[in-house]
């Protein structure tokens, strides 16, 4: 089995290769998602999310949204069941914003090999700005 950090830098490499169905895979079927932000705060994709399918949709949106132009995990923060990743990203708002740069945080709570909450949460007042 591999370790906590291993599996969720193997669902950040699935990410950035647009592969979907390998971080679905990674999910427990009752996954518990959730990006802290409304959709007031210009992240369209905010919210609280459960099961595989609505995690699918949440991508959808995500990809329907943002053109993640760069995202690059820093650091990962491991316990025995849970991560904490701090990251960086380069965003531009779809249609017509003008790209972001955003600090954000991750916390992948595991159960055995596969993840079974995520929490996300990225700076909402720039993307606000950027998006109009």
């Amino acid at each position: 089995m591999s370790n906590p950090t291993e599996i969720v830098q193997q669902a950040y490499a699935a990410f950035g290769r647009g592969d979907i169905p390998a971080i679905l895979a990674a999910l427990t079927d009752d996954i518990e998602w959730q990006f802290h932000a409304s959709p007031g705060t210009g992240f369209p994709y905010g919210g609280k999310f459960t099961g595989k399918k609505a995690v699918e949709t949440w991508f959808t949106t995500l990809a329907q949204n943002d053109d993640i132009q760069q995202f690059e995990p820093r650091e990962f923060l491991a316990g025995p069941n849970h991560v904490t990743v701090l990251g960086w990203e380069r965003v531009k708002p779809l249609p017509n914003g003008s790209p972001f740069d955003s600090e954000w945080v991750h916390v992948f709570v595991l159960k055995g090999d596969k993840i079974s909450r995520w929490i996300g949460t990225a700076d909402t007042a720039a993307r606000q700005a950027a998006a109009k």
